[in-house]
């Protein structure tokens, strides 16, 4: 049986099958097999997905040993991120990087953990680097972002600050409201991975959005959206000009409701959703970097 469903998927870039340029940015239903099984199985690459941890080089930092949380996508792993946490190590910053549970290995998975889990491994790996330096910061993409947003809005000022990029926290998407039904029909739906413009990359993630999982993004999402207001540290946030993931919502709400006094959004006009592997990649290095050492010196000072 084949059925016309809401994917979960957006529009790919240059569909414009039904209407101009706008048009290719909304959402589509597209046919899929009922009862869609979802991808095969095969694991992905484990030297590829591994999670990084090293140690602070305060000679490089100016005395102070400072760490940065790193935290991948929904679906997604550490290769994306990974070129951000090896250049966040050699300017001196101790770095942990988790694989969040249900990532890396098989998509099926994926709809075997909960926000919880993914919020406890968060904490894990931030309570290591807390424990070995004087000052802890939070980079993440897409659910990674949010992952980050949960921290700081639990644990408050032990955080010195983050860096978002094309974070997810809300949605425009209707067809979200199908996910308690769907999920308890289907396994999965088409993938969202691969929002690249840069030719060539990977960020090596599953093919498939695992539903039940993807149920449990949107749950935390929820509790989060209500606890933004408790977010009071500094916070840069980059946001994709050309994102077909992650849309305006996000933005948002972290503009309404965040009480950061020190808030900047900056737009990315060349990177699609996964910009830490895309064009702008060197920007959001540089300039989170620069972020990180200007906060560093003001809490220091």
């Amino acid at each position: 049986m084949v059925s016309t469903l809401p994917a979960l998927v957006p529009r790919p870039p240059g569909d414009t099958t039904f209407g101009g340029p706008a048009a290719a940015r909304l959402v589509h239903t597209v046919p899929v097999r009922i009862p869609f099984r979802g991808a095969q199985a095969a694991p992905l690459d484990p030297t590829l997905v591994a999670p990084m941890s090293t140690p602070a080089n305060p000679a490089l930092t100016g005395g102070r040993r400072v760490g940065v949380l790193v935290v991948h996508g929904f679906t997604g792993s550490p290769a994306s991120m990974r070129p951000w946490a090896e250049e966040l190590s050699a300017r001196g910053y101790a770095v942990e990087m988790p694989l969040l549970p249900g990532h890396g290995t098989r998509w099926q998975d994926c709809n075997k953990v909960t926000w919880s889990d993914w919020v406890a491994t968060v904490e894990g790996a931030f309570d290591t680097l807390a424990a070995e330096n004087d000052a802890v910061f939070a980079v993440g993409l897409s659910m990674g972002a949010s992952l980050c947003l949960r921290l700081a809005a639990d644990r408050g000022e032990e955080l010195a600050g983050l860096v978002l990029v094309n974070a997810a926290v809300d949605t425009l998407r209707k067809d979200a409201v199908l996910l308690p039904v769907l999920k308890r029909v289907v396994p999965a739906f088409p993938g969202i991975r691969n929002d690249i413009k840069k030719p060539g990359m990977d960020e090596v993630a599953y093919p498939v959005m695992p539903l039940k999982a993807a149920y449990e993004m949107s749950t935390g999402w929820s509790q989060l959206r209500r606890d933004l207001p408790k977010v009071t540290i500094p916070v840069l946030s980059f946001r994709s000009k050309d994102d077909h993931v992650a849309d305006i919502s996000t933005s948002k709400a972290l503009h309404a409701s965040l009480s950061s006094k020190d808030f900047e959004e900056r737009l990315l006009e060349d990177s699609y959703h996964v910009a830490t592997l895309d064009n702008d990649a060197p920007r959001i290095f540089a300039e989170s970097a620069a972020f990180i050492e200007r906060v560093t010196s003001e809490q220091q000072g």
